[in-house]
């Protein structure tokens, strides 16, 4: 071959070598903004770690000493609004200022061997503190980032007054997120560690979350909220304005009609602005006392509890669920955010796809 006829097979060959990376380039990069990035973010030294959804955040678990629990706080929609109420970490014009255990999306309960997990605060009196268990974040146990999923691995204690703990806590947060809809699945297991435990029926557990004023439901009852400068005021008469939340169960019941129905998922959702909102808790066909009972109320607060059964069956059952000493058991929950409307076709569809994992 003249020197013409190889210099001319070799330029060929460059170009089409050109041609393939660009168009290798250009798949990855199609590949790359079709999927969500999800990166979890440690901070340490502030107590947190942030989830952050295409570079924007999504909540952050939170561990603080002053709020007697680890959260998930803020929750924020995929269009960027944040649902959690910011009393008491962030007060804020006219929220209501009842409540301050009510901190973004927690886990606990109301009677662990005696002892009231859910309504501990800092606002409890010292004098009282003894009747009062505490959940401490002990240690993170792993970050997995992704661009379908990134988990997180936590592990805490649910510790008596005086140190002891009644239960090791082991949870996966597994966050996901895809257009206008986002997701938290929480996988919870609870170790009795060293002595026998009792979840006596009490109508406060056990995943709960406590929502913005736009999504409780209109109210024309008096109540305390706050101004500008976080000073609590009594109110005769609410303002309602923006205010639209409404409950839907998978039996199709609304309003304040859900609260203490069972139901394998509760929907809240709400315009805020022209964002239609919607925020559904799932329930697991594994969970002990399938399916869950809803402490549910107007006010914003949003709960699932599969043990309260007495309470909320007005005596015709109970549970008073108990572990033996190292025995242990696991919770699991899927948590919606959306911004949009979330109808009974699309959330029966979740759950069946949730429960069948």
């Amino acid at each position: 071959m003249n020197k013409a006829g190889a210099l001319g097979l070799g330029l060929a060959a460059i170009l089409f070598s050109m041609s393939s990376c660009a168009s290798s380039s250009s798949t990855e990069d199609s590949t790359a903004t079709e999927k969500e990035r999800i990166e979890l973010v440690r901070q340490d030294g502030e107590k947190k770690v942030d989830v952050m959804i295409d570079g924007k955040l999504f909540t952050s678990y939170i561990y603080p000493n002053t709020i007697k629990k680890p959260v998930l706080y803020p929750i924020i929609t995929p269009k960027g609004t944040k649902i959690t109420r910011k009393f008491p970490l962030e007060p804020s014009v006219g929220e209501r200022v009842d409540h301050p255990h009510h901190v973004g999306l927690w886990f606990n309960y109301g009677d662990v061997n005696g002892l009231d997990f859910w309504n501990n605060s800092d606002s409890i009196d010292a004098s009282k503190r003894e009747h009062y268990g505490t959940i401490v974040h002990k240690e993170i146990k792993s970050t997995t980032n992704g661009n379908d999923k990134a988990e997180l691995a936590v592990v805490m204690d649910w510790e008596a007054p005086d140190g002891t703990v009644l239960l090791k806590e082991n949870t996966t947060f597994v966050f996901s997120g895809e257009g206008d809809q986002y997701a938290i699945d929480r996988i919870t297991t609870l170790t009795a560690e060293n002595e026998d435990v009792s979840f006596n029926d009490n109508k406060e557990g056990m995943i709960g979350v406590r929502l913005t004023r736009a999504m409780e439901h209109p109210s024309d009852k008096p109540d305390v909220f706050t101004d500008a400068n976080g000073i609590s005021t009594g109110v005769a008469v609410l303002d309602n304005e923006g205010v639209n939340g409404h409950y839907l169960n998978a039996e199709g019941v609304e309003g304040e009609d859900c609260w203490g129905l069972r139901s394998n998922w509760m929907n809240l959702g709400s315009t805020i602005g022209d964002e239609k909102v919607s925020l559904a808790i799932l329930d697991h066909k594994d969970n002990v006392g399938y399916p869950t009972y809803w402490h549910a109320r107007g006010y914003g607060l949003f709960a699932a509890n599969p043990l309260g059964q007495e309470v909320f069956s007005d005596g015709k059952e109970s549970l008073n669920f108990k572990l033996a000493k190292g025995e242990s058991v696991t919770f699991k929950y899927r948590v919606i955010v959306a911004s949009a409307d979330l109808n009974k076709e699309i959330l029966d569809k979740k759950f069946t796809e949730f429960s069948a994992q």
